[in-house]
């Protein structure tokens, strides 16, 4: 899922915090040089505060004080920020005077606060424009693949060097018309040749991509084609925009290049911040819940089984992006060792996925003289969800969310096809669609991949919200494992 940049007055939201920043700061550094006390003790200059907080907001928006803020130099910055305080002082000024505060407001804080705003603000500004400018060509954390022709790569290179406020790291370079094999242009390597490209995609950490060439053309649109299955987002260079059909765009700017973007859904920065906020509160209670859990159940799952009851394991994330899930343990320390013994048994019989019907490895579960199969305390914890708790931990950091995709072990992740990576163009979460539509009793991995799909283009708040209820009445239940 692609994340649409803020548009307008709140693209630049972080300058506009800082100058709020500023704002206030200078207020209550010229009331204290005026008075020698803290402003709060009087509700008129408390009122002239919030007054000040609503022009900044105000004149940001109709003035456009941050419109193409990272391309100004020294002077342009200090006449745009000379500008903008004398807009602001002449308002809330003029905003005393129709309020009648003009009369017990000191007219040297004002004039204090004016002025001292124009310094802190002018510094802070080129200050932090410099420490952007600089982690541009850093490590981020989105990886960007770039494909385009030899003769033009170089330059794109450098475009994209000069302008990458997105912090991209470029993953490889793909040629589209030269097959020899060169190790690396300007530092970036051509990871290979262009009908590879899906497959890289597929197997590799790739966020993005950015295309330049003639998509018109029949052999390119069919490895875009299969490209597209790997649900990828792609960014066109809209001077070779080509239609592709279901496909929804939109225009935009990245990396210094005008592209349109392409991607199997988007989400605004709103939405995501409220996904994120609502990840983090569910982490939080979650991780309390898991530790209460853990000094219940904890004993009990060492003296079934000696040894960490906990257990962690490698996971694929985020386009490719690897890490270390956490649960409870509910299996044998030899669990892993002894999985080859049961392939044979598995329910999935692609071996996407391993399901087994009975699992003995599974602490507690035996197989009686008589043949009759008893389960015990670690098919209890998954029968009811509770070896999934300590899972909030990598909600709070960040690796899963509360809603999403199951994330597959590599070996799993190894066997995929192109279009089974669509599935992971989100974070992994908890619950999903899949877990509330049968939870383990869906054994084709095909009808997985289908649902995590259609959770992915279709997402909305208001969809992971009947879906985080429909996964308590299924745990409740106890119908299944996750």
């Amino acid at each position: 899922m692609y994340r649409k940049k803020p548009k307008g007055w709140l693209k630049h939201w972080d300058f506009i915090l800082l100058e709020i920043i500023c704002l206030q700061v200078s207020y209550v550094l010229a009331y204290y040089i005026r008075h020698r006390e803290a402003f709060w003790h009087s509700e008129t200059y408390l009122a002239v505060a919030f007054f000040l907080f609503i022009d900044e907001l105000v004149i940001t928006y109709f003035n456009e004080t941050f419109k193409n803020v990272l391309k100004r130099g020294l002077y342009g910055e200090l006449t745009a920020t000379i500008k903008h305080i004398a807009l602001i002082i002449l308002v809330t000024v003029f905003g005393m005077y129709v309020t009648k505060y003009s009369n017990e407001i000191s007219r040297l804080t004002i004039f204090y606060c004016g002025a001292i705003h124009l310094a802190l603000s002018y510094f802070t500004r080129i200050i932090y424009k410099k420490l952007m400018l600089s982690r541009m060509n850093k490590a981020g954390s989105r990886s960007l693949l770039i494909i385009a022709s030899r003769d033009e790569v170089e330059s794109i290179l450098e475009e994209i060097y000069m302008h990458n406020y997105e912090m991209f790291i470029i993953r490889g370079i793909v040629l589209t018309d030269n097959p020899a094999r060169e190790e690396e242009i300007k530092g970036v390597p051509v990871v290979c040749p262009f009908e590879g490209a899906p497959e890289f995609v597929c197997r590799e950490w790739v966020d993005e991509v950015m295309f330049f060439g003639e998509a018109s053309d029949p052999k390119v649109k069919k490895v875009l084609d299969r490209l597209f299955e790997t649900g990828v987002t792609v960014h066109f260079s809209v001077a070779n925009l080509v239609k592709f059909e279901n496909k929804d765009q939109i225009v935009e700017r990245v990396a210094g290049q005008t592209v349109v973007t392409m991607s199997l859904n988007y989400a605004s920065p709103r939405q995501l911040l409220l996904k994120r906020l609502i990840d983090i509160l569910a982490g939080l209670a979650g991780s309390i819940v898991t530790i209460i859990l853990a000094i219940i159940f904890g004993p009990l799952i060492f003296i079934s089984s000696p040894g960490n009851i906990f257990f962690t394991q490698e996971r694929i994330g985020r386009n490719g992006k690897r890490f270390r899930i956490i649960k409870f343990r509910t299996m044998y320390p030899d669990a892993e060792e002894r999985k080859k013994e049961y392939m044979d048994q598995n329910r999935n019989a692609d071996g996407m996925m391993f399901k087994l019907d009975f699992d003995p490895r599974i602490i507690g579960n035996r197989v009686t003289a008589g043949g009759k199969k008893k389960t015990g305390l670690g098919q209890f914890l998954r029968d009811h969800s509770i070896d999934e708790f300590p899972q909030f931990f990598n909600v709070l950091l960040g690796q899963m969310s509360l809603v999403g995709t199951r994330p597959p072990t590599p070996d799993e992740w190894d066997k995929y096809d192109l279009h089974h990576r669509a599935r992971l163009t989100i974070k992994p979460g908890i619950t999903g669609l899949w877990q509330v539509s049968g939870r383990s009793e869906i054994t084709d991995f095909e009808e997985v991949v289908r649902l995590d799909r259609e959770y992915i283009t279709k997402w909305t708040m208001g969809r992971d919200f009947r879906i985080i209820l429909k996964t308590i009445w299924v745990v409740l239940r106890g119908s299944g494992a996750m």
